[in-house]
C-alpha cells in the first residue's frame, strides 16, 4: 500500500476514529499506587524531590487508601518507614512491624483493596542494605531466611500480594515455600524479577529513608548493560513460582518490557518509579512541558511495551484522568 491509494490520515481525522483504531489501551484497572507508610502520630510529611508524595501515619495512610479506592485503582503497594533500625532489619518481620500493622489498619476500613507489601531489608537496616551484611557486601543465603519470614508476617498481617524487591537468588522459591509450609499457598508473589542498579531510584531513597551507608547496590541489582541476563532472571522466578514478574525502572528499559512480554506467559508489571515521577514534576513546574499530556503519554509507552500492571506515583492524576475520557 503507498500514497496516494494508501492515505493513513484518514484513520486519524477525527476523536472518534482514532479511538475505533486504537491499538493500546490504559485503565485505571491496570495501576497500582505505592504509598510510604512511617511510625507515629499525625504524620504528613512531603517527600521534597516527589510533589505530592507522602510519608504518612497509619491513620493518615488509611484515608489516603480511602481515596486512591474512590478512584477505581485496586491496589497500592506499601513500603515501611520504621521506629528504629537495626542490622538484621528486625521491624521488617516483627508481628508489630510498620507494615503489618498498616496492612491490618487498611484492610479494616477499605477490604476491597488489595494491599501488596514490599518484602525487602533496605528500609528496616541501619546500614541501608538490602539484607545481611558479611565480609562488606550482603549474604545472599542468609538472607533468604529473613525474607521469607518477613512475607510471611506480612501475608498473616493480611496482605493480597507480597512483593519481594532485594534481588537475592533464590528468593522466590524461599518464600513460595514459607507460605505454603503455613497455609498462605493462596497468597501471590509478585517478584522485582529485573530490578536494576539504577540512578533513577534517588527520590525513592529519600521517600523510604534506604539510601545505603557504604557502598552501594551493584553486587545484588543488574547491569544496566544487560538484557539477556533479564531473561535468565525471569526465567529463573518462573521456575521458583512467582506469579506476576515485574521489570524495575520502566522507561529507560522498555526494551526489556517487550522482551519478557515475549518470552512469558506470567502477568507483567512495570515499575515507574520515583525518577521518572520526579522528571514529569520538575519540568512540568518550570513550564517546560506539559505535565498531564508526558504523564499519560509515558504510561501508555509502558503499556505498548507489554506491560499489564504499571506501578505509578501518577496513578491518582491519571484515574482521575482517564475517567474524565469516560
Amino acid at each position: 500500500m503507498y500514497f496516494p491509494s494508501y492515505r493513513p490520515r484518514r484513520m486519524r481525522r477525527n476523536q472518534n476514529i482514532r479511538r475505533m483504531v486504537r491499538e493500546t489501551h490504559l485503565r485505571v484497572d491496570d495501576l497500582i499506587y505505592p504509598m510510604f507508610s512511617a511510625f507515629g502520630k499525625n504524620i504528613k510529611k512531603e517527600i521534597g524531590s516527589m510533589p505530592g508524595i507522602y510519608q504518612q501515619s497509619i491513620e493518615n495512610i488509611v484515608i489516603e487508601a480511602k481515596e486512591v479506592f474512590d478512584l477505581g485503582i485496586p491496589a497500592v503497594v506499601l513500603f515501611g518507614i520504621p521506629e528504629n533500625k537495626d542490622a538484621v532489619g528486625s521491624d521488617a518481620y516483627c508481628a508489630s512491624g510498620i507494615i503489618q500493622e498498616t496492612v491490618r489498619a487498611i484492610k479494616a476500613a477499605v477490604p476491597e483493596l488489595t494491599v501488596i507489601t514490599d518484602v525487602c531489608m533496605c528500609e528496616y537496616t541501619d546500614h541501608g542494605h538490602c539484607g545481611l551484611i558479611k565480609d562488606g557486601d550482603v549474604d545472599n543465603d542468609s538472607t533468604l531466611e529473613l525474607l521469607a519470614a518477613e512475607a510471611l508476617s506480612h501475608a498473616q498481617a493480611g496482605a493480597d500480594i507480597v512483593a519481594p524487591s532485594d534481588m537475592m537468588d533464590g528468593r522466590i522459591a524461599a518464600i513460595r515455600d514459607i507460605l505454603d509450609e503455613n497455609g498462605f499457598e493462596h497468597i501471590p508473589v509478585m517478584s522485582y524479577a529485573v530490578k536494576y542498579a539504577s540512578a533513577y531510584y534517588g527520590p525513592f531513597r529519600e521517600a523510604a529513608d534506604s539510601t545505603p551507608e557504604f557502598g552501594d547496590r551493584r553486587s545484588y541489582q543488574m547491569d544496566p548493560a544487560n538484557r539477556q541476563e533479564a531473561l535468565r532472571e525471569a526465567q529463573q522466578d518462573v521456575a521458583e513460582a512467582a506469579d506476576f514478574l515485574m521489570v524495575k525502572p520502566a522507561l529507560a528499559y522498555l526494551d526489556v518490557l517487550r522482551e519478557l512480554k515475549d518470552n512469558f506467559d506470567l502477568p507483567l508489571v512495570a515499575y515507574n518509579v520515583s525518577g521518572e515521577y520526579s522528571m514529569v514534576k520538575a519540568a512540568a513546574e518550570k513550564g517546560w512541558i506539559d505535565g498531564d499530556r508526558v504523564m499519560m503519554e509515558t504510561l501508555l509507552g509502558m503499556k505498548r511495551a507489554g506491560a499489564d500492571l504499571i506501578i505509578t506515583y501518577h496513578a491518582k492524576e491519571a484515574a482521575i484522568l482517564l475517567q474524565g475520557e469516560k
